[in-house]
């Protein structure tokens, strides 16, 4: 027989398998606590947007407060390394071993190079590849001086309106052949030979139903209970072939058929999914973070509409520029609009809202969880600007509390700052 859940045993084995159920551990974040974290995630959604953080720092930070997010750039950039950059839910890091299934199911071709003369893009290919595999990794940039093309060159207005040594650069990225040893501090991918990124022993996949089936697997391990659109959508693989893969993993006994009471959909349970008693986890979720990938299992699951307004007009918007949805329990109560200040050292709230079933202790928890994201961040102040239904209770919740930076820990970011308080104030233009 098929096993019936409620809508609350769902919502608990999806935040379990998120890594979302529990409270926070206490003490200083570990290295291998972030590896085990992403290893969980299976991978994490890069974007250039630091409004607050790099989205692709903010995930860690919802599930372990307060950690090094250089951390990161040590599982990315040294050997033996934790992630590596391809495309799977967008930019996004990844797990090298499903880098080789990513390559016979990720089909993108919209960096322009295909605009190119076969001969002259060829040509560009062997140019850029010598280079790499003569000397150590570099930028779009340094690549475009080495090779004698002005910056400006060959340009039209096409996308990002990219030269040829960047489009070139991007499209052997997204064939494989080329991949990012690391990141500089403006953000620039440092390009190298993929062989020297992809772990020794990472076997090339040959076997594309295989490959799906690895990658739908580690998807179902990270939404603990969806449906085919979910796990197809995590590493935005085909939905068609994605519903053949879960019937083969149904046959297998990696999955199983269930019902969930209100979500009527074929639903399906990983077998590894844990069903922890109860939800105790509370975090701020970037907009960019894998529990709100797929708008319509966030809204049929938890009951949260959640629109990304970055690209709306000003005027249009309806909660703010950059909305991060507000975790406690088992439900995403409320949803407040940050910016990060460095100037003055102030995490922002520019609007707050909560939804209608928030509890009525939600303006005491969001207060401890904005302090401890401007602790994070190096802010001294959190400035709750009176935009919001909540903007009124959260600014009295921080009332006369301060922010305390926690021990530094080791390489630490140069965020970290002196201590502050909450205040509201209206916006100044």
């Amino acid at each position: 027989m098929t096993a019936s859940l409620s809508l609350s045993q769902a919502r608990r084995i999806a935040l379990a398998a998120q890594g979302l159920a529990k409270v926070r551990p206490t003490g200083p974040v570990t290295p291998r606590a972030v590896g085990r974290t992403f290893d969980r995630l299976q991978l994490v959604q890069i974007d250039s947007v630091n409004v607050v953080a790099r989205s692709h720092f903010l995930p860690f930070f919802s599930r372990l407060g307060n950690y090094d997010p250089g951390i990161l750039s040590s599982m990315a950039s040294r050997k033996p390394r934790r992630m590596m950059e391809y495309w799977a839910h967008e930019a996004s890091f990844i797990r090298p071993q499903h880098f080789a299934d990513l390559l016979l199911w990720q089909k993108r071709a919209w960096v322009g190079a295909h605009r190119l003369d076969p001969g002259v893009r060829r040509d560009m290919e062997d140019r850029i590849l010598s280079a790499l595999a003569a000397g150590p990794p570099l930028t779009a940039a340094e690549l475009t001086a080495k090779l004698g093309h002005a910056p400006t060159a060959e340009r039209d207005n096409w996308g990002w309106n990219w030269n040829i040594v960047k489009r070139v650069l991007e499209h052997l990225f997204e064939e494989g052949r080329v991949s990012a040893a690391s990141r500089t501090s403006q953000f620039e991918r440092k390009y190298t030979l993929t062989s020297r990124v992809v772990p020794a022993g990472t076997e090339a996949a040959v076997d594309a139903v295989e490959a799906l089936d690895r990658l739908i697997d580690a998807a179902a391990q990270a939404h603990g209970i969806g449906t085919v659109r979910c796990f197809s959508d995590y590493f935005r693989t085909p939905v068609k072939a994605g519903a053949e893969s879960v019937r083969r993993l149904v046959a297998a006994g990696v999955l199983e058929p269930v019902s969930v009471r209100g979500w009527d959909r074929e639903i399906f349970r990983h077998a590894g999914a844990k069903l922890p008693r109860k939800a105790e986890g509370r975090a701020l979720l970037s907009p960019f973070d894998s529990l709100v990938f797929e708008r319509r299992r966030l809204e049929e699951l938890f009951g949260f509409h959640y629109r990304i307004e970055i690209y709306t007009p000003a005027a249009k918007r309806r909660f703010g520029y950059y909305v991060l949805p507000f975790l406690l329990g088992e439900r995403i109560v409320a949803r407040v609009d940050l910016k990060a200040d460095r100037t003055t050292g102030q995490l922002l709230v520019r609007s707050a809202y909560g939804e209608l079933s928030a509890p009525a202790d939600t303006a005491v928890e969001l207060a401890a969880e904005l302090e401890l994201m401007a602790t994070w961040l190096g802010l001294r102040e959190v400035v709750v600007w009176p935009a919001g239904d909540l903007a009124g209770d959260l600014a009295e919740a921080l009332a006369g509390q301060t922010v305390s930076p926690t021990a530094e820990p080791q390489n630490a970011s140069p965020l970290r700052g002196e201590p502050g308080h909450a205040s509201l104030v209206s916006p100044v233009d």
